[in-house]
């Protein structure tokens, strides 16, 4: 148990002598301070968000703002010099915080592990406690584990630059209450981490820098840039010694990632495109509007109109204010059995990394450190002995808003196959997530909570929008949905055996599914669902 917390905080999970290492009472003091500053407007502009989704579902399309066409008229203002640490970052692997996994990204080869408190992490108070002593005993270097088998794993000499991705604003830490309500689960995560590591990574040359996600204004940009600000003057750090990346992951923040880079310009790192959150904002957004729907997940491909338009809009926001534009994930895990899948999955990686590069991206991101190499010796081959390519500016790129409201998919269809597709992987996710794992191998790709969202999206979308047929002629039913789900269960059932069906939760992740596609109101995010049923 932890000794003497702190007045007005309470917490409603065990703590072990090892939680208490980090759960400590100057820690969590820190943590209340962060709350009781900025949860108030946390809570106002996550309110923000749903008076914005009235406005679109009411025809409303999002613009440029006019109020900020100041910040983006400036040629005068750039961001923050890059760290030397992060200025090559060539291939970045992501994964959760779980220790073995942490040493092997580490060891990876890449020039950037970031370590993720949200999409491939499910938030067990466990998962999310451990996985800041694995951050702390990896910033020190001591960090090691295991195996049954007796294989030990340790760091390298030479290891990854680490980054951070705390949850995002619209997640809480229900374990953890700040005067009877929940903590918020960015600024736990981000406190508890900044407090024990943030003097010994400066000390170490290196910097507390971050992953932001899923913010769609630049007032939560803001917000977060406030909190780096009363983070590092309450604990002594300089200003500015905070770097942080956002992920340009909702179709909002795609038309205000100047003002995003401006808010944050002191403690800015970047920008990258989060593509498949992007993919799921787009039609949770627009998921009202009469004519509005997707095909298959599968048929939406970067090279699409609205893809383009707004990966190319980023590389050149990043580059015209001096900072780093981030590609995509590739999430192929490869096959040591199946040498012909291999081949083919890694030529598309290749032709995606190549794309990026060409682009002007400046780096790239990976799941499985086996495709390290891959992205790697693309970037090498394109920028030779530079660290960055921030110099290509991509001036001739005009993206409008109405390109990058051109949701054209040309030659898209709804297929039986890409429904049924949908209710399976979003079943074997969710159920994994229930289970405890974030990062989750399903059909060769490492697949984290954005993938089920888009899955269960587009079954709710095409259940309740009227447009939405089948190539064969079949309208998209409730009752269509419902035949096929015990039949996908039937599948995963033998796909892993009856031993793990049973002993699993498939039933209660069946029950969450039919949940989300099935009731008439959208529910935001799965894990606001899904929290509920976590220890």
């Amino acid at each position: 148990m932890v000794q003497h917390l702190p007045d007005g905080v309470a917490i409603g999970a065990p703590v072990s002598a090892a939680f208490a290492e980090v759960l400590t009472p100057q820690a969590l003091s820190f943590v209340a301070a962060l709350h009781r500053k900025l949860n108030p407007r946390r809570l106002e502009l996550l309110d923000a968000r749903k008076q914005r989704q009235l406005r679109i579902s009411n025809g409303q399309l999002p613009d440029f703002l006019s109020q900020t066409a100041p910040v983006r008229e400036d040629p005068g203002w750039q961001t923050a010099p890059t760290p030397p640490d992060l200025q090559k970052r060539w291939v970045e692997i992501t994964g959760p915080t779980e220790r073995k996994m942490m040493i092997n990204a580490m060891n990876s080869g890449a020039n950037v592990f970031m370590a993720d408190f949200e999409d491939a992490n499910s938030h067990t108070w466990s998962n999310m406690i451990e996985g800041q002593i694995n951050l702390r005993d990896a910033v020190e270097r001591t960090i090691s584990f295991t195996n049954p088998d007796g294989r030990q794993y340790r760091l390298a000499d030479q290891t990854a630059v680490l980054m951070v991705r705390p949850r995002a604003w619209h997640l809480v830490e229900k374990h953890v209450l700040i005067d009877g309500e929940p903590a918020s689960g960015s600024l736990f995560d981000f406190g508890l981490f900044f407090f024990h590591n943030a003097r010994r990574l400066l000390e170490k040359g290196s910097g507390p820098y971050f992953y932001l996600p899923k913010m769609e204004s630049h007032l939560e940009a803001r917000l977060w840039n406030d909190a780096f600000l009363f983070a590092q003057d309450a604990l002594g750090i300089p200003r500015g010694a905070i770097r942080a990346t956002v992920l340009i992951e909702t179709i909002l923040a795609a038309f205000e990632m100047e003002e995003i880079l401006y808010e944050l310009r002191e403690h800015s790192a970047g920008l990258n495109a989060g593509r498949w959150d992007y993919m799921f904002s787009v039609i949770k957004k627009f998921r009202d509007l009469p004519g509005f729907t997707f095909p298959d997940r599968a048929q939406v491909s970067m090279t699409v109109p609205f893809m383009r338009a707004y990966t190319e809009l980023l590389v050149k926001t990043c580059h015209q204010r001096g900072a780093h534009a981030m590609g995509g994930m590739a999430a192929f895990i490869p096959s040591r059995k199946d040498a012909v899948v291999n081949e083919n999955a890694l030529r598309k990686v290749r032709e995606d990394k190549l794309r990026e590069a060409g682009d002007g991206f400046d780096g790239t991101w990976v799941a499985h450190p086996d495709l390290v190499p891959v992205a790697s010796e693309v970037f090498s081959s394109a920028l030779g002995v530079k660290d960055n390519q921030k110099e290509h500016l991509r001036q001739e790129v005009t993206a409008s808003a109405q390109e990058l409201l051109d949701f054209r998919i040309p030659g898209g269809a709804i297929t039986e196959n890409g429904l049924r597709t949908n209710i399976n992987v979003g079943l074997q996710y969710i159920e994994a997530w229930l289970r405890g794992s974030g990062a989750v191998a399903i059909y060769n790709l490492m697949e984290d909570t954005a993938t089920a969202e888009i899955s269960r999206a587009q079954v709710w979308q095409w259940i309740h929008h009227p447009a939405a047929v089948l190539s064969d002629g079949r309208k998209v039913t409730q009752e269509l949905y419902r035949h096929m789900l015990p039949e996908e269960l039937e599948k995963i059932r033998v796909l892993v055996g009856d031993q793990v069906f049973q002993s699993g939760k498939f039933d209660l992740a069946a029950r969450i599914f039919d949940q989300l596609v099935t009731q008439d109101e959208f529910i935001d995010f799965l894990t606001l669902i899904a929290y509920d049923y976590l220890e």
